[in-house]
């Protein structure tokens, strides 16, 4: 079984016994995550909200240490523009302890029931009959503007007229 957790703005995928680096944590003991995601080990996917708001993920923390150097330097070339940093992270490790997971066996039976539930419908409704809905063949379509039923497009005037009355 493993989980999905966010920590320090970062997801991570971890299972019992892992050890992973997040930005640090101040505290000391455990420290306590709610999962975004749960794959089970039978393949059951568990990513309800709700029901992941009651799981928690416990660690221990093990830790603290630093991460590389980062070196920052800006340069504008003919003005004398120079400017340096630096920044190093801190991290906190962390050991998995468990993944808890308290209604594994109330969640079973929840979708056992679910799929009775519809059986059942359909057996009280056989003597009640179907409300009708109203489908995309009972609507009269929408008309289109045909050809025939556009007025005709006007006609320029014809222009042998205008030549003939300047000569005339």
């Amino acid at each position: 079984m493993y989980a999905i957790i966010r920590a320090g703005g970062k997801q991570a995928k971890i299972q019992e016994g892992d050890v992973l680096d997040v930005e640090r944590v101040k505290s000391d003991g455990e420290v306590t995550f709610t999962p975004l995601l749960i794959v089970q080990d039978d393949g059951n996917v568990i990513s309800d909200r709700d029901a992941l708001d009651k799981l928690t993920v416990t660690t221990e923390v093990v830790g603290d240490s630093t991460g590389p150097k980062i070196d920052i330097f800006k340069y504008k070339s003919k003005t004398g523009y120079r400017r340096r940093a630096g920044h190093r992270q801190k991290y906190t490790r962390l050991l998995v302890k468990k993944i808890e997971l308290p209604g594994a066996t109330k969640k079973a039976t929840k979708k056992e029931s679910a799929k009775d539930k519809p059986a059942a419908k359909t057996e009280s409704a056989k003597g009640k009959p179907a409300a009708k809905k109203e489908s995309a063949k009972d609507k009269p379509a929408a008309k289109k503007e045909s050809a025939k039923d556009k007025p005709a497009a006007k006609k320029a005037p014809a222009k042998v007229a205008e030549t003939e009355e300047k000569e005339g």
